[in-house]
C-alpha cells in the first residue's frame, strides 16, 4: 500500500479523495484532495482509516468520499490505507460536521470523539454472526395517530421536519452541514452494505395491533403496546421469526466475515442464540401509566419520527421503559442510540435491554469494558450486527445503521457535557442527529431541564407526563422540615440539621422495617471548619485554601495544597478551637450511627459506591448521584444540608437541586405503603414546593421564563473565551461578531502555568459573548473564523472558545 508517487498510477475510477486530516488547527479545518493509487482502489472506500503526507509529515485520516476531479492540479497520493474497515459512516460525517459547526470546533476533533482507537487485533478477528431480525411492515404504510406525542402538524404532513421549528438552531446547523465535510455528493449508506430496513417487506406479525378502524390513543390497551414493544406474536408467546412474515434475512455488514461461535449479548461476546420467548411487557403500568405513552410506542413501532419530553413517576423502572421503546423501534425496521450518564445507569439500561430485546441485539459501549472490548463492540455497530446501542456520552456518536430513536436519561447531569474539545453536550448531538437523520427523540428523567421545556414551548416535542391520580398513588408522602406548621411545632427546626419531623419519620421507618435513605452533599468527613469562637472560615497560612478534617482523630488540612495545620489559631481572634462548618456524608453517619442505636449504617459515595441494599431496617447515607437502589423502596428518605446545593453560585443551582432531589426522592415507596420524604428547607421555596407537588413541569417552566426575561441559556446563546487578556482581545478583534452581539466581562478565571517557564504561573480572564438563538450559528461561525486566523499566524497563546459552557457563572 505503499510506494513512491511517479511508480504509481491513480484509480481508473473516482480517483481523488477527499480526507478529514488528523490536524487540530482551525485554519486546516477542511478536507484535503489526494490521488487514491489503483493498488488501493479497492480498499480506499469512505470511512475508512488513511495515512496521508501532510506538511512533510505522515498524519492519519479519515476518508470522507471519493470524487472524479479536483480543482488542484498536483496532488499527492495516499500514503497508505491503514485498513479497509469502514468505520466512519456516511450519517456520523454528516454529525460531526454539525455538531463542530455548532460548537466552533474542527471536525478532526469531533472525529476523535466519535471513532475509538483502532485495535488491529479485535479487527482481524471473525466477525460473529447476526441473529436474525423479525419481520417488519413498511412504515409508510401506517397512518399517523394523531395523539402520537412529539410530532409536529408540519412533520404528520411531510416526511421531511420543519427545521426552522427546531430550538437551538438545527436548522442552520442541518443545512451548514451538507455533505461529509467537503460541499460534496455523501456516499449513500448503501455502499456498507444492506442493512434491515422496515421496507424490506413482510406484513405485520400478528401480536402488532391492526392500524385499519383501531381506537384513538386513549382506547389503545396495554397489552397491546407491549405486544408492540417487545414483538409478541399473539398466541404463541414467540418472538416472529423473518421466515413467519416473509420478512428479509440478517443484515450483512462490511468488513471481515468468517463467523465464529457466539453472539454480542450486552455488549458482551456468549454463547447462545436468539431467545425463543418473549420477556415480561415490564413492572406496573409500564408506559401505560401515561396518557400518551401507548401511542408513543406505536409511533416508534411505525418509524414516525415521534419527539417526546418524558417526566418519568416516582419509583419508575425507567431502564424497563427506555427497553419497550427500543423494541417498539426495532420492530419499526430502524435503530436506536441510549444515552446514559454513568456506569450504574448503563449497567441497568444494559439488563433491561438483554431482557426485553433478547440475546444478541445490542451492545453497551463504555471506557470501563478496556480498548479491546471497546472497539470490538464499536464494530458490532458498526459493521450493522446490532441494532441498539447504549452507552454513556461517547455512545451519542454510535454507527447504528437507520437510527429511529434517540435517548438520553437525565439530560441535565453534569456527566452528558464533554470535557475535550469541542465540549459537546450528549442532549444537543442526540438532537441534532434527531433532526439531520428524521428520526424519534426521547428525552427523559426525573426532574426537566430549561432546554427539554424549550423544545415543548417551541412545540418540536411532546410530553409523555403521567395523570393526577396516577401520581398520587404512585408518590410518596412529602413534607418540608421549614413550613409554618413545622416551625410552630418544633422552632428548633430553623437552626436543627436533623429536625424533629426528620428524626421522626426515620425512626417510624425503621420501626416498620423498611430502610432509610439520607442524601447529603457533601463527601467526606468535615470538608469545611470555622473558628469556633468568631466563627471565621479556618484558612490554610501557607496557600489560604480551606481547612477540613478527614476524620474523628484528623488533624486540619488544606483541601489545595494538601498541608497539615496542627497548631492552627484564627488570624482574627486567635482561637484555637475549631468547629464544623459544613459536615460531610461519613461524619453523618456517624451522628445517625448515635441517634439510632442497634441500626446498621451504611455510606455510598465517592470511595465505594453501593448499586442495591436489601429492604431490611438500615440507614444509608448517600451523596447525590450515588444513592443505591432498595428492595422494595425506601421508607424514608431525607434531604439534609440543603442550603448547601441552593445557595450555589451557578446558573443552574435551582434546577440542580430539583434534579438531585426528585432523584433521591423517586426511590421511596408509595405514600399508601408508607413511604415518606422529609426535606429540610424552608416551604415557600420553588424548589420545596415542586418537590412536595412533585411538578418538575411547572418548575422548569418557571425557571426558563426567568432565564428568557435576564436572558441566559438556554433562551440566549453563550460562548466562553478563556485565556490570558491579549489572546482573548486578539480572537475577539479577528472574529466578525454577529449584529446585537453582547460582551460581558472580562471577569478573572485564575491562573495556569505558562508553557516554557517552569514555576511562573499567569492570570486568566474570562470574556462572555451572549447572541440570541436566531445568531447561534453566526457566532459559532465568527469564533471559529477568528480562531482559524489566530492559527493561520501562530499565535502563541491558546484561548479556550466554549459554546454554551456548562458553568456559566
Amino acid at each position: 500500500m505503499t510506494g513512491k508517487s511517479r511508480d504509481r498510477e491513480p484509480a481508473a475510477t473516482l480517483p481523488v479523495a477527499r480526507v478529514c486530516v488528523d490536524v487540530a488547527l482551525p485554519h486546516l479545518d477542511r478536507p484535503f484532495d489526494y490521488l487514491v493509487p489503483a493498488t488501493d482502489d479497492a480498499a480506499a472506500q469512505p470511512g475508512v482509516r488513511v495515512k496521508v503526507r501532510f506538511a512533510g509529515q505522515l498524519v492519519g485520516g479519515f476518508l470522507l468520499e471519493r470524487v472524479e476531479t479536483s480543482a488542484h492540479a498536483k496532488l499527492a497520493y495516499l500514503e497508505k490505507v491503514v485498513s479497509a474497515e469502514r468505520v466512519l459512516d456516511p450519517e456520523i460525517a454528516r454529525l460531526a460536521r454539525a455538531v463542530a459547526d455548532r460548537y466552533a470546533g474542527n471536525l478532526s476533533d469531533v472525529l476523535r470523539l466519535a471513532i475509538p482507537p483502532r485495535h488491529a487485533r479485535v479487527e482481524a478477528q471473525a466477525a460473529p454472526p447476526t441473529p436474525a431480525m423479525p419481520a417488519t411492515s413498511p412504515a409508510s404504510a401506517t397512518p399517523v395517530l394523531s395523539a402520537v406525542p412529539g410530532e409536529l402538524a408540519a412533520s404528520a404532513a411531510s416526511a421531511t421536519p420543519v427545521l426552522s421549528a427546531v430550538p437551538g438552531e438545527l436548522a442552520a446547523s442541518a443545512a451548514s452541514a451538507g455533505p461529509a465535510a467537503s460541499g460534496g455528493p455523501v456516499p449513500s449508506a448503501a455502499s456498507a452494505g444492506p442493512v434491515p430496513s422496515a421496507a424490506s417487506g413482510g406484513p405485520v406479525p400478528s401480536g402488532v395491533p391492526a392500524v385499519a378502524g383501531e381506537p384513538d390513543a386513549g382506547g389503545a390497551t396495554l397489552e397491546s403496546a407491549v405486544a408492540v414493544a417487545a414483538g409478541v406474536v399473539a398466541g404463541s408467546g414467540h418472538l416472529a421469526r423473518p421466515g413467519d412474515g416473509g420478512g428479509a434475512g440478517p443484515a450483512a455488514g462490511p468488513g471481515p466475515s468468517a463467523a465464529r461461535p457466539g453472539v454480542i449479548i450486552g455488549g458482551a461476546v456468549g454463547d447462545g442464540g436468539l431467545e425463543d420467548t418473549a420477556p415480561a411487557g415490564g413492572d406496573g403500568d409500564g408506559w401505560g401509566a401515561y396518557p400518551a405513552g401507548v401511542s408513543f410506542l406505536r409511533a416508534l413501532a411505525r418509524g414516525r419520527d415521534a419527539r417526546a419530553v418524558w417526566s418519568a413517576l416516582p419509583g419508575e423502572d425507567w431502564p424497563a421503559r427506555i427497553a419497550e421503546a427500543a423494541a417498539a423501534t426495532v420492530r419499526g425496521g430502524r435503530g436506536v442510540v441510549v444515552v446514559v450518564a454513568d456506569a450504574r445507569d448503563l449497567e441497568r439500561v444494559d439488563r433491561a435491554l438483554g431482557k426485553v430485546l433478547g440475546v444478541g441485539r445490542h451492545v453497551a459501549l463504555h471506557a470501563a469494558a478496556g480498548p479491546s472490548e471497546r472497539y470490538r463492540r464499536f464494530l458490532a455497530a458498526s459493521r450493522h450486527r446490532v441494532s441498539v446501542v447504549a452507552g454513556t456520552r461517547a455512545a451519542m456518536f454510535a454507527p447504528v445503521a437507520d437510527v429511529g430513536l434517540v435517548v438520553i436519561w437525565d439530560d441535565g447531569d453534569d456527566l452528558h457535557a464533554e470535557p475535550r474539545a469541542p465540549y459537546p453536550h450528549a442532549r444537543e448531538v442526540l438532537l441534532t442527529r434527531a433532526q439531520l437523520a428524521g428520526c424519534a427523540a426521547l428525552v427523559g428523567g426525573f426532574a426537566r431541564t430549561g432546554e427539554a421545556q424549550l423544545l415543548l414551548e417551541t412545540g418540536w416535542a411532546k410530553e409523555i407526563i403521567a395523570g393526577r391520580d396516577t401520581l398520587r398513588a404512585r408518590c410518596p408522602a412529602i413534607a418540608p422540615a421549614g413550613d409554618d406548621w413545622q416551625l410552630a411545632r418544633d422552632p428548633g427546626a430553623v437552626t436543627a440539621r436533623l429536625p424533629s419531623l426528620a428524626w421522626q419519620t426515620a425512626r417510624q421507618a425503621l420501626q416498620g422495617g423498611a430502610p432509610v435513605l439520607v442524601q447529603v452533599p457533601r463527601r467526606g468527613y468535615l470538608p469545611s471548619v470555622a473558628c469556633a469562637e468568631c466563627r471565621t472560615p479556618a484558612r490554610c497560612p501557607h496557600c489560604s485554601g480551606p481547612l477540613g478534617l478527614a476524620g474523628a482523630r484528623s488533624v486540619p488540612a488544606c483541601h489545595w495544597c494538601g498541608r497539615a495545620a496542627a497548631a492552627y489559631a484564627c488570624p482574627a481572634c486567635g482561637g484555637q478551637r475549631l468547629r464544623a462548618s459544613v459536615t460531610g456524608a461519613r461524619r453523618t453517619a456517624e451522628e445517625l450511627g448515635r441517634a439510632f442505636p442497634g441500626v446498621p449504617v451504611r455510606t455510598s459515595g465517592r470511595d465505594e459506591v453501593l448499586d442495591v441494599v436489601p429492604g431490611d431496617a438500615a440507614v444509608v447515607v448517600a451523596t447525590p448521584g450515588a444513592e443505591p437502589i432498595a428492595e422494595g423502596g425506601y421508607g424514608a428518605v431525607l434531604l439534609l444540608d440543603t442550603w448547601a446545593l441552593l445557595t450555589r453560585a451557578d446558573l443552574r443551582a435551582a434546577e440542580e437541586t430539583m434534579r438531585r432531589w426528585l432523584s433521591a426522592a423517586a426511590l421511596a415507596r408509595p405514600a399508601s405503603a408508607g413511604g415518606r420524604v422529609v426535606v429540610v428547607a424552608d416551604g415557600s421555596l420553588a424548589p420545596v414546593q415542586a418537590l412536595v407537588r412533585w411538578d418538575p413541569g411547572w418548575f422548569a417552566a418557571r425557571e426558563l421564563a426567568e432565564r428568557r426575561e435576564l436572558g441566559f441559556p438556554p433562551a440566549a446563546r453563550f460562548a466562553s473565551l478563556t485565556g490570558r487578556a491579549e489572546a482573548v482581545a486578539e480572537l475577539l478583534a479577528a472574529s466578525r461578531l454577529p449584529e446585537g452581539a453582547e460582551l460581558l466581562g472580562p471577569v478573572p478565571a485564575g491562573s495556569v502555568r505558562a508553557a516554557g517557564e517552569p514555576g511562573d504561573e499567569v492570570e486568566q480572564e474570562r470574556m462572555l459573548v451572549r447572541v440570541s438563538r436566531g445568531r447561534a450559528a453566526a457566532l459559532a461561525r465568527a469564533l471559529h473564523e477568528g480562531a482559524a486566523v489566530r492559527s493561520a499566524k501562530k499565535a502563541a497563546l491558546p484561548v479556550r472558545v466554549q459554546i454554551d459552557p456548562a458553568q456559566l457563572l
